[in-house]
């Protein structure tokens, strides 16, 4: 009955339009106010030490850092060296487009700022060079889901808290999943442009040297930011701060296209927007707890393996619910409520959880492209100036594409593992 209570209300709120934290907070303390032998402190606890974490001050300041490299100057540069190497290569500019989001990805950390600093500079440009406007916005939408699944990822950083995995593990597992998923949207867009001749750019020519060179300081980042975690000098956490100070100092100083004046207000506009994200993390530990202590997890494992004991077809259900569930749920509060129910599942089938943290992270970021949410799609619709089903009716090719990539990561572990392996010496 208390698992009725706790996920007939979450569900019913949300169906009404309650905000997630608002309603995962609301459903456990009706479930609290059901359990005879429980009180209300378990609630006020949960919430204070969901967000009493270190690492979760790494989401603060990689959304910060997103929104300085967006408006100083950072993403303008990475797009240039994006078009100088990549602008005559099957499928001209949406070529660009996908690899200029791989390197704000890098960097970022986000997928809704990937979007957006992309897609400002991308979307005329590809609709100039005789792409549909629709389709360059879906475009720019999917790859900016490459923003949580590329490492610094604020979305892999609460699932490792969440699971209790190493941050600097999930990142490296990141690595090349994202490429893949990167090289599948560059291969549907050259395949649907085939035919097309290829077009630079019409604007005055530059060499790549002078490109790289203007685009240094902005190369420079992830070298600075992820070099600094793999070779030990600094945790996930602290790079976070790293990431804003560098970018702070090349959009002001450096490239001066960002006026101090500024950055307050983007400070508060990104405290704001994380604000939201945190109510969501604190209410969802004592929503977790609830669910720990009616022992579902360990009953849906146990009604799993007695099921079938083929950790593939477990991994697909897990896969086709994660789907389904991007569709309607923000990532984060999915990650923060799923992780506990689905990784001791998959676990005891003997799935590493870094692994399956890809899995699941990468499943989730299609819901970013997925309506009727799509958290992506409403930012390239916005950014793109047309109306959302317009974006939607041109997604679902991409979906289609991220999926099959989804699936290859999934069926073959290596991919995920073999960075963590390598340079940290991981056993899973």
């Amino acid at each position: 009955m208390t698992v009725a209570i706790l996920f007939g209300s979450f569900f019913l709120l949300l169906a009404i339009g309650v905000p997630i934290g608002i309603a995962l907070g609301t459903a456990s303390l009706l479930a609290i106010a059901w359990i005879p032998f429980l009180n209300f402190d378990l609630y006020a606890l949960g919430l204070v030490s969901g967000i009493d974490s270190f690492t979760l001050i790494a989401v603060v300041l990689f959304t910060l850092a997103g929104s300085i490299m967006a408006q100083g100057g950072i993403s303008r540069r990475l797009i240039a060296v994006a078009e100088s190497f990549f602008g005559g290569a099957p499928g001209d500019l949406g070529t660009v487009t996908i690899m200029a989001c791989l390197f704000f990805a890098a960097i970022s950390g986000t997928g809704s700022a990937t979007v957006a600093a992309i897609g400002l500079a991308m979307i005329p440009a590809l609709t100039a060079r005789g792409y549909d406007r629709a389709y360059s916005c879906a475009m720019v939408a999917s790859a900016g889901s490459l923003g949580v699944m590329i490492p610094p990822s604020v979305v892999m950083i609460v699932y490792a808290v969440s699971a209790q995995v190493s941050v600097t593990a999930l990142f490296l597992a990141g690595v090349i999943p994202g490429i893949a998923i990167a090289l599948a949207l560059i291969a549907y867009n050259a395949w649907t442009r085939r035919g097309a001749p290829a077009v630079r750019s019409t604007g005055p020519r530059r060499s790549r040297l002078a490109i790289l060179n203007e685009a240094k300081a902005a190369l420079l980042m992830p070298v600075v930011v992820l070099g600094g975690i793999y070779g030990g000098i600094v945790t996930p956490t602290e790079s976070s701060a790293v990431a804003v100070v560098y970018a702070l100092a090349v959009s002001v100083f450096v490239y001066r296209e960002l006026p101090l004046r500024d950055v307050p207000k983007m400070m508060l506009e990104s405290a704001l927007l994380v604000s939201a994200v945190l109510v969501i993390i604190g209410a969802s530990v004592a929503f977790g707890r609830i669910i720990a202590l009616e022992q579902l997890p360990q009953a849906l494992a146990a009604a799993v393996t007695d099921l079938t004991q083929n950790r593939y077809i477990v991994l697909i259900a897990a896969i086709v619910l994660l789907l389904i569930v991007g569709t309607f749920l923000e990532t984060l509060a999915a990650i923060v409520i799923l992780t506990p129910v689905l990784l001791p599942i998959v676990t005891v089938l003997g799935i590493d959880p870094v692994h399956f943290g890809i899995v699941m992270i990468v499943s989730l970021a299609i819901g970013f492209v997925t309506p009727p949410l799509g958290a992506n799609l409403f930012m390239a619709a916005q950014v793109g100036g047309i109306p959302f089903d317009a974006i939607v009716r041109r997604i679902f090719p991409w979906i289609v594409t991220m999926i099959v990539a989804l699936l290859l990561i999934a069926a073959w572990p290596a991919l995920s593992l073999i960075l963590p392996r390598l340079f940290l010496g991981y056993a899973g």
